[in-house]
């Protein structure tokens, strides 16, 4: 399984970026998929998450409201929308998939996001 997350970038505070996951048809029908990030100097941390289906959904309390996970199967790619960025919200963004037994098994590369203030 491979993974590829882009869209990172630089952006204002208040601004907005869509960061996108790509993979296998294969990948995408088979698995939940989730965002995580990491800040320097700070542990990975879970921003959230979609089902296999799309249908449900699930985010950090430090996004909601202002993120917004969804994908497309047939297309291979998973997207979070982020709006109303914040400065804390400035880190390596990756996408992974997730097991039936809920382990996060497979992860792509990372993408940089930069907020400032």
């Amino acid at each position: 399984v491979q993974l590829q997350a882009s869209g990172g970038g630089l952006v204002q505070a208040g601004g907005s970026l869509r960061l996108s996951c790509t993979g296998s048809e294969r990948t995408f029908n088979s698995y939940d998929m989730g965002w995580f990030r990491q800040a320097l100097g700070k542990e990975r941390e879970f921003v959230a998450a979609i089902g296999l289906i799309g249908s449900s959904t699930s985010y950090a309390d430090s996004v909601k409201g202002r993120f917004t996970v969804s994908r497309e199967n047939a297309k291979g790619t998973m997207y979070l929308q982020m709006n109303n960025l914040k400065s804390e919200d400035t880190a390596v963004y990756y996408c992974a998939t997730q097991s039936r037994t809920g382990l996060w098994n497979y992860w792509g590369q990372g993408t940089l996001v930069t907020v400032s203030s």
